[in-house]
């Protein structure tokens, strides 16, 4: 009679912003955070050398949908400690934390140039003078999508969501010229659920809102030529899960959706030329905070 071995008992998924930098710190978790410690606020991550600094929040500033500035390096060089920008100076925006490896994945450029992607940390790239920027994430809402009935497909489907280069023009900056939106997509069922998508999303101001386009004739709006064919993340499929998006083209029961993406601030490293290291999470592959959505919907932060 053959002896049955007892398993150990599987991980507890994380419930913490800081759940999930340990994680990733220790290389425990290195795939998207899409779904992970639901409520809690996913920031996007753009580390710049200091003298760029000043440009980018004016970047930020003037292009707040696709770039919600959500907080920063304490001074240049500070990885371990953040200062908040979010509303009625919230400061609990992440204890704990080491910039340089609280992601699970990230990217490097160099003079404009991606050199390193998907990386596991960044701590030997780090300098003395660097700025980490942390832009608020649509994931943080997709907690509150699925509490409504309207869980993102590709949390569904165990896939990196979809994201697009657009002709939508960034207002210029400084140095940072001649950039356009990266967007997100997310496939609903029919104008009913769009406008319960558009609804729930529009208080996340720091977390891009509600979106900026949505139908199949905003692919001609937004610049995007196959929607097969994402720049980053993964390609999108149909609700069975076994065929192209395209295949269901133009159905009303299949209409994509389109929100500002924080993969936007990367876009325009590499059509400004940023000379030097910069460094950024990999598309996907969030920084999670100890603020929640709670907090930014209602105000508290």
């Amino acid at each position: 009679m053959a002896t049955l071995i007892a398993q150990p008992p599987a991980p507890a998924p994380p419930v913490t912003g800081l759940d999930v930098r340990l994680l990733a710190r220790t290389n425990a978790l290195t795939n998207t955070t899409s779904g992970l410690a639901p409520s809690h606020l996913q920031a996007n991550l753009l580390i710049l050398p200091a003298p760029h600094a000043s440009d980018f929040r004016l970047l930020c500033a003037r292009n707040p949908v696709p770039c919600p500035l959500i907080g920063e390096s304490a001074v240049p060089g500070a990885y371990s400690a953040l200062t908040s920008h979010l509303p009625n100076n919230y400061t609990a925006i992440a204890s704990d934390v080491d910039i340089r490896r609280d992601a699970p994945r990230y990217n490097v450029y160099v003079d404009g140039r991606l050199t390193k992607e998907g990386c596991l940390d960044i701590t030997a790239e780090w300098q003395h003078d660097h700025v980490a920027f942390l832009i608020g994430c649509s994931f943080s809402f997709e907690g509150a999508l699925s509490a409504a009935g309207l869980p993102p497909r590709h949390t569904l489907q165990n896939r990196i969501v979809p994201m697009y280069r657009t002709q939508l023009p960034l207002c210029p900056a400084g140095v940072f010229t001649g950039s356009t939106y990266v967007v997100s997509m997310r496939v609903y069922r029919g104008k009913e659920e769009v406008q319960r998508v558009r609804d729930i999303t529009r208080a996340y101001h720091a977390t891009h809102g509600e979106p900026v386009d949505w139908g199949w004739d905003a692919l001609a709006r937004l610049g995007i030529v196959d929607v097969d064919v994402p720049q980053w993340g993964d390609a999108p499929l149909t609700a069975d899960g076994r065929r192209p998006l395209s295949e269901a083209w133009a159905r009303e029961d299949e209409i994509p959706v389109f929100w500002g993406c924080g993969v936007t601030p990367q876009e325009a490293v590499v059509r400004a030329g940023i000379e030097g290291v910069v460094m950024a999470h990999a598309p996907g592959h969030m920084v999670l905070l100890d603020c929640t959505d709670a907090d930014v919907v209602s105000g508290g932060c």
